[in-house]
């Protein structure tokens, strides 16, 4: 009985991730279908008629559809005037869609885009520990706003307004940052390890905050 349980155990600590993973790729493999839609449409007239009737791997040719849109947009936004067309649209439309900026800010501190400036932080609590947090904006006063997450969620929390001088900045990446919370604190001392001690935000951090 005791080799039985233990077998059973270990099994399922094997079949339970694997299962959770399955369904995880089918949940995005249906989330890439719906996005790549609108760009089969788009090209349906490129290609004969019935050609993606009986795909064995939609969830594939998704990804690749996707893909290949996003390096053709990609290419397209590096031109002067594109861009400042899109910018256009940007500040007229795009910036009253509720979600938009927050987005856009999020994903570019992922990429590191000169246009994102959220910032991994500790909210300081005076005796060598503090509230992981992300600095979102710092104001003239000396205050900043910071995002306080609810792990597991990497980006869903409380907003907190508080003083500068309480925050102590970290040299890790915004990737790094998220995926240790997003595992509930797992991996969050190679962020810590990597702070620059509370120093004062470089030239750079301070240009790009004004």
């Amino acid at each position: 009985m005791k080799f039985f349980r233990t077998t059973l155990l270990t099994g399922l600590f094997v079949l339970l991730p694997l299962m959770l993973l399955w369904l995880g790729l089918k949940e995005v493999g249906g989330l890439l279908e719906a996005m790549a839609t609108p760009i089969a449409d788009l090209l349906a007239g490129l290609f004969p008629k019935g050609a993606f009737d009986h795909l064995t791997a939609p969830g594939i040719v998704a990804m690749g559809l996707i893909i290949a849109a996003s390096l053709v947009l990609g290419l397209a936004a590096r031109s002067a005037w594109l861009s400042r067309m899109g910018r256009r649209i940007e500040n007229s439309v795009l910036d009253r869609v509720p979600m938009y900026r927050m987005l856009k800010i999020i994903s570019s501190s992922l990429i590191g885009s000169e246009f994102g400036n959220v910032r991994p932080a500790l909210i300081s609590d005076g005796s060598g520990g503090g509230d992981p947090c992300y600095v979102i904006e710092t104001h003239k006063d000396g205050r900043a706003t910071v995002l306080l997450p609810w792990s597991p969620a990497s980006f869903a929390g409380s907003i907190k307004v508080v003083q500068q001088s309480n925050l102590e900045f970290l040299s890790c990446s915004l990737d790094e940052y998220s995926r240790s919370i997003s595992q509930v604190g797992v991996g969050i001392e190679e962020c810590l390890n990597q702070s620059p001690g509370g120093e004062d935000e470089s030239p750079k951090d301070e240009e790009r905050a004004k």
